[in-house]
């Protein structure tokens, strides 16, 4: 993807300066196209400006800050895109402000969201239409620049807060004899608690339920028990 603009200018190099200036750009990150060469004219007459297309290649982690800029921009929010990691497979973006608790939604509902919108926005260009997860970890399936997207730290908070009611549900098991059924998660946060759980003597888990619906149950181990 690139953005472009046309300058006029003295010379070319004054031109391709106040074009990069225009898109935002360092000078070293845009090339340029010589429309009109500049004239020096004689005695000062018929002399003529340079005319230069300036052309900058935006980088899919551009393309992910603008869609987020916008979408800020959109709900009169007060907080700012940080790029925290740029690769060709992946990039890692942190949102920064105060009260963003309506980007991260309900379990991180949103945020998850957010992050899956912003995954469109960057590979609409690339063939994505395999199937996609939108969990937090990025394990996706279909093409593309995988996003990872995190606002306060909610990521990290969030997997502290799964692996506690992991080992508290684990405890209850242990001490009551039956099991305990917790609410529907996605793909990412069943995994933590799968982990969670899996070296605790005497506990177990797996998944029941379909898609958005899919649930973990957290049982005293048995051998018959189906699988995670």
């Amino acid at each position: 993807m690139k953005k472009e603009t046309v300058i006029t200018a003295k010379t070319i190099d004054e031109a391709v300066e106040i074009g990069a200036s225009e898109l935002k750009m360092k000078r070293e990150d845009v090339s340029y196209e010589v429309l009109e060469l500049p004239k020096k004219g004689f005695l000062g007459f018929n002399s003529a400006d340079a005319k230069v297309k300036v052309i900058g290649n935006i980088t899919p982690a551009d393309t992910a800050a603008e869609f987020l800029e916008m979408i800020i921009k959109h709900m009169e929010l007060d907080a700012g895109i940080k790029i925290i990691e740029e690769t060709e497979k992946e990039i890692k973006i942190e949102i920064i402000g105060q009260k963003l608790g309506t980007l991260i939604g309900y379990h991180g509902e949103i945020l998850d969201g957010l992050q899956y919108l912003t995954y469109l926005a960057v590979n609409k260009d690339e063939d994505i239409h395999q199937e996609y997860s939108a969990d937090a970890d990025g394990k996706k399936r279909g093409g593309g620049v995988k996003i990872s997207l995190d606002i306060e730290n909610y990521r990290a908070k969030r997997e502290e807060t799964l692996k506690s009611l992991a080992k508290k549900m684990a405890d209850r098991v242990l001490k009551y004899g039956r099991s305990v059924t917790l609410e529907p998660m996605n793909a990412y946060e069943r995994r933590i608690i799968h982990a969670a759980v899996q070296d605790i003597k005497g506990v177990t888990t797996y998944s029941i339920g379909q898609d958005n619906e899919r649930k973990i149950v957290v049982s005293k181990e048995s051998r018959d028990r189906p699988k995670r």
